[in-house]
């Protein structure tokens, strides 16, 4: 198991190192100069480049940036003068966060009930119900969701405040478009894996043995078809967790979404790596603790890993 788990956080590593060098290049590629302002005098332009290094080679510029964000340094963002994108992650984040986790509570605990509640009712009312939500949740894109119940429950109906973060009344509107996806694929997933489990040969044998249609249900089929949720609900606390930058932006909530879109309008190379990075890293080690788990409840996955 050692092996196994050594050999996953090594590949998360390269996975980290490689999606650095990849959109260190890549927004370079992006059209225009950070600098570029017909207000500002050329001079002023070139000593502006010259104190961030941008008029370096591309090379040493980016072997400066890897030595940099192996010491955890990910730089002074070109626009906000003065501050480091450290320092805006730590201010952002726990907006992000924040929304995150209620995001993922609420499409978790929501879409297995969903899930099993139309595997145990299937082709009826119950059923059609949760196919018909999980069509929406993954057909309609969040930021159409998040328009939509902003306008008809915030500005039409008054329900919810239609911006800010500071109640709990300000959150439940943003949690809802943030975790509607989320919470389909957990239904859909969760119905498919009841149905394909009830009539397992365990499943049977609970059966023959007199159990109860609870017991059965709670214990063994529940139980065997939540393996397969693991991986999304894994990928989906990355997600969730560092936010949606579009629900975050029609919500005006101060999370890293802001500083993102803000970076990209402003070629911000440093905010716009920084932030890449940080979220990429969220998804693989949120990759890793999947893989890491399932190496524990499934022998097979742990030997062939290390098999290979």
């Amino acid at each position: 198991m050692t092996k196994y788990i050594v050999k996953r956080l090594i590949l998360a590593v390269i996975t980290v190192l490689a999606l650095a060098s990849l959109v260190f290049f890549l927004v370079r590629l992006l059209p225009g100069d950070p600098f570029l302002d017909s207000k500002v005098p050329v001079e002023i332009q070139e000593l502006q480049r010259s104190y961030y290094g941008l008029d370096k080679p591309l090379l040493e510029q980016y072997t400066t940036y890897i030595g940099n964000l192996l010491q955890g340094d990910l730089g002074y963002s070109l626009r906000y003068k003065g501050r480091t994108v450290n320092e805006m992650l730590v201010e952002s984040f726990r907006y992000s966060a924040d929304l995150g986790i209620r995001a993922l509570i609420f499409s978790t605990i929501a879409g297995l009930l969903l899930g099993i509640i139309a595997a145990l009712n299937k082709d009826k009312l119950w059923d059609h119900l949760a196919i018909t939500v999980a069509i929406i949740g993954v057909a309609v894109p969040s930021f159409v969701v998040g328009t939509l119940i902003q306008y008809y429950f915030g500005v039409k109906l008054s329900w919810f405040p239609v911006a800010q973060y500071k109640s709990f009344l300000h959150t439940v509107l943003p949690t809802f478009a943030l975790g509607l996806s989320t919470l389909a694929t957990l239904a859909r997933l969760m119905r498919t894996s009841m149905l394909e489990v009830v009539n397992a040969d365990y499943i049977k044998a609970a059966r023959a043995k007199g159990l109860k249609e609870k017991q059965v249900t709670i214990k063994h089929q529940i139980r065997n078809a939540s393996l397969p949720v693991v991986t999304v609900v894994g990928i989906s606390i990355a997600t969730l967790l560092t936010g949606t930058f579009v629900i975050e932006n029609i919500f005006s909530i101060p999370g890293m979404g802001r500083y993102y879109v803000m970076g990209i309008q402003n070629l911000d190379y440093p905010l716009i790596q920084g932030l890449t990075v940080v979220y990429g890293s969220f998804l693989v080690a949120a990759q890793l603790l999947v893989d890491i788990f399932y190496g524990f409840v499934d022998p097979r996955i742990r030997v062939a890993g290390t098999r290979g």
